[in-house]
């Protein structure tokens, strides 16, 4: 699995399946044994996997569910597409889903992180998703049916999200373009995008992502409260918090995941003891331990 996820750790899956279309992927779904668990994966960009490996079959969608579709006020995307490809490609319709272009990884994991930044979240444009579900049958996710919270929303166990429906507003294609360099110029002079990372490490104790706006207030940031516990460029390993960005958790180039998660888990204890405030994983932990090192 390490050379499927951006932060190059991780053993190996019992199996790895990549469906050719959503027939495919209905079809190897209803015939599974039930006893074999289900991980969708994108494309691995807020993960870290275990040095153990994965007791599953690991979905991992690619081409047949990365496509992008524009009708009215209104964006499909395959689950697959990536966060930034849709965004780019709503801007050129003159539709705004903006916030998108800088959050890292496909759009299956956009909504079930319900992924945001500068103040706008999936939750605010979904209309709805199809889904397979672990007895293969398909299935609508709705806005209500998605209990969206920060960084949550609600999907059934093993079910595979195959497509999203967006609602955007209108706006001026050159502007759309325009933020959209603006917050990759910002982003690249802030965070440590040339690094091996997954994103951001922790979510906000605040509950709610940064805004961008100049009176946005960092106290209760997780970058912030990391930084005043002292723990900027902290390592274990071949793990680092970023000097460039705190909250980013990148491997130095010999990390394991080992490394990267005891790295995390010291930083929430040094930071609960230094402010009383409890740091939840943003990242997904999956896998087992290597029994070697346990």
């Amino acid at each position: 699995m390490s050379s499927l996820t951006w932060l190059r750790v991780g053993g190996s899956a019992d199996y790895l399946f990549q469906p050719a279309d959503e027939a495919d992927l209905a079809t190897f779904m209803a015939g599974l044994s039930p006893e074999i668990g289900v991980f969708p994966m994108g494309v691995g960009s807020n993960l870290i996997v275990r040095d153990g490996g994965v007791r599953a079959v690991v979905v991992r969608l690619g081409r047949g569910f990365n496509h992008i579709h524009i009708a009215g006020n209104r964006v499909t995307a395959g689950a697959a597409a990536l966060d930034a490809h849709v965004a780019k490609k709503a801007a050129d319709a003159g539709l705004d889903l903006t916030f998108l272009r800088t959050i890292p990884g496909s759009i299956g994991g956009a909504l079930r992180m319900n992924a945001g930044c500068y103040g706008s979240y999936v939750a605010d444009h979904f209309v709805s998703a199809r889904m397979i579900t672990r007895a293969g049958k398909q299935i609508i996710l709705t806005k209500e049916d998605a209990s969206f919270a920060y960084r949550q929303c609600d999907i059934p166990e093993g079910a595979v999200i195959v497509e999203v429906v967006f609602e955007a507003a209108s706006g001026d294609p050159a502007a759309l373009v325009q933020r959209m360099s603006d917050q990759i110029q910002k982003r690249d002079d802030t965070q440590p995008t040339k690094e091996l990372s997954a994103g951001s490490t922790f979510r906000n104790p605040a509950g709610f992502s940064s805004t961008g706006r100049p009176d946005d207030v960092h106290d209760l940031k997780a970058w912030k409260v990391i930084d005043a516990a002292g723990l900027r460029g902290v390592r274990l390993g071949g793990a680092q918090m970023s000097e460039k960005h705190p909250n980013f958790l990148i491997n130095t180039g010999d990390a394991t995941a080992a490394d990267l998660e005891g790295l995390g888990e010291l930083v929430r204890k040094r930071v609960f003891k230094h402010s009383q405030i409890e740091l939840v994983w943003e990242i997904m932990r999956v896998g087992e331990p290597n029994p070697e090192k346990t």
